[in-house]
């Protein structure tokens, strides 16, 4: 069996022997398309091996692991979650991170002589190996000229933060990057991770990595704001994780503190969404939801998601992808339902969210999908809410050799091919230029990050 190791060292080769950002790989002109079905229709076989997508999409290559960037650091690897936003008329910036850990820095290109260089020290990073330099995870930003389809730079972020799996972006045009871990001190680093960081859209170099400890210390996955009150939502990926919000004493300032709470069912204390062994959560049925005050949420011991399923919140099968719609949220559970395939819940805000009125007439909570097999989808990850309403899922299969796509989903909740992923390592990170035209997605190892348009208005239902 080829292992996905062997996979992801194939496209290393490819990537430095000409898959550069500046080629336009491939293009699905003029194929036939099936017809009576949901989306864009069939999918292009790619003659690069890529990824394959409908008829009239197109993908480009606009940054690769190891590249060397404007700060003179390259690409590093693991790129995860990803949001777009405006700079001006013709840019975009995307604020990338990147899921490394401690010791595996670039995954096998360097080692930790290297890394303890004390050379790459910097006062910005939050945590660094006890020779200096910092650790591995973080962000970078690439700006993106949308009218020349080229990269104009690409450089480092945010530095010393640990798996910085997903996040979400901010009305007040800001990263919000998530690590997904609750490493200790120790004899090798120096920080408590769990945390939340916040990186500007108009960062133009490094920016002072600074924990929101309000926000939690738990397993990070991603966030999303809702724009009309400012609380955050948090996910955690964790087989029985909660969903958390984040009331901010300010709205757009979340370092001056907040409240931290957990989702659970109104009259059904310790719900169960996961319909694992019994089905508790019926599709299209929404919930009323409560919210359950947290404490001690800095959380030493790793049992915030304990403690707060101890006073009533909800369980959820490991929260991952979260993003905001119109007037609601989506999230994935990836390995929810009676299959533990998957499963995308919707929560619709109250129109008192976060005061003290939402009592009586609270917030709701459906199962929007519940993947009855692999076919349909198998482990959503990160998701997006396209300018059309559908949504897109990234597919992140724990199998030793995968067949991960992008999966639309319609307003109506019906699935859809939308991208095929050749290389045997996830797709993720998946968000929309602001104008609609360009769908930004990563491959998350070897790095690599694909700009694709085309089409969009060619609905086929």
């Amino acid at each position: 069996m080829i292992s996905r190791r062997t996979f992801n060292q194939s496209l290393v080769a490819l990537a430095f022997a000409g898959l550069s950002r500046h080629l336009l790989a491939f293009s699905s002109e003029a194929a036939p398309t099936r017809s009576g079905e949901f989306g864009y229709g069939a999918l292009k076989p790619d003659p690069a091996g890529v990824l394959d997508l409908p008829e009239g999409f197109s993908y480009r290559i606009i940054s690769s692991l190891g590249e060397k960037m404007a700060d003179g650091q390259p690409v590093p690897d693991r790129a995860d979650g990803m949001g777009c936003f405006y700079l001006d008329e013709e840019r975009v910036v995307l604020v990338r991170n990147h899921e490394l850990f401690p010791m595996r820095i670039l995954d096998d290109q360097t080692n930790e002589e290297t890394a303890d260089d004390k050379t790459l020290a910097s006062p910005l990073a939050y945590d660094s190996y006890k020779a200096g330099a910092p650790l591995p995870g973080g962000t970078t930003n690439i700006i993106y000229n949308l009218k020349q389809q080229r990269v104009e730079k690409q450089f480092q972020s945010l530095i010393g933060t640990i798996r910085n799996c997903s996040g979400g972006i901010t009305p007040w045009n800001t990263w919000l990057t998530c690590e997904e871990s609750v490493e200790k001190a120790s004899d090798k680093i120096s920080q408590n991770h769990g945390y939340v960081f916040e990186v500007p859209a108009n960062a133009k170099a490094l920016v002072d990595a600074k924990p929101i400890k309000a926000m939690g210390r738990f397993n990070h996955e991603a966030a999303c704001v809702d724009p009309r009150s400012g609380v955050v939502y948090l996910t955690e990926d964790r087989d029985d994780s909660l969903l958390y919000r984040y009331v901010p004493n300010t709205p757009g300032e979340l370092h001056k503190g907040g409240k931290l709470q957990a989702l659970a069912i109104k009259d059904q204390p310790k719900f169960d969404s996961r319909n694992w062994n019994t089905v508790q959560m019926k599709t299209g049925e929404p919930l009323e939801v409560t919210w359950i005050d947290l404490s001690d949420v800095e959380s030493p011991n790793d049992d915030l998601r304990l403690r707060g399923h101890a006073k009533g919140a909800a369980l959820f099968a490991r929260g991952e992808g979260i993003h905001w719609a119109t007037n609601e949220l989506y999230f994935c559970c990836t390995s929810g339902g009676a299959k533990q395939v998957g499963q995308i819940m919707r929560y619709v805000p109250s129109e008192a969210e976060g005061q003290q009125a939402e009592a009586t007439s609270p917030g709701k909570l459906e199962l929007f999908v519940e993947s009855p097999d692999v076919q349909t989808f198998n482990y959503g990850d990160n998701i997006t809410v396209a300018p059309n309403g559908h949504l897109l899922v990234c597919e992140d299969q724990y199998t030793d050799v995968v067949d991960n796509h992008l999966r639309g989903v319609t307003p109506e909740g019906q699935v859809y091919d939308f991208a095929k992923v050749h290389v045997q390592t996830e797709p993720a990170g998946a968000c929309f230029s602001p104008d609609g035209s360009t769908l930004f997605v990563n491959l998350y190892s070897p790095a690599t990050t694909l700009a694709i348009t085309g089409p969009w208005e060619n609905l086929q239902a």
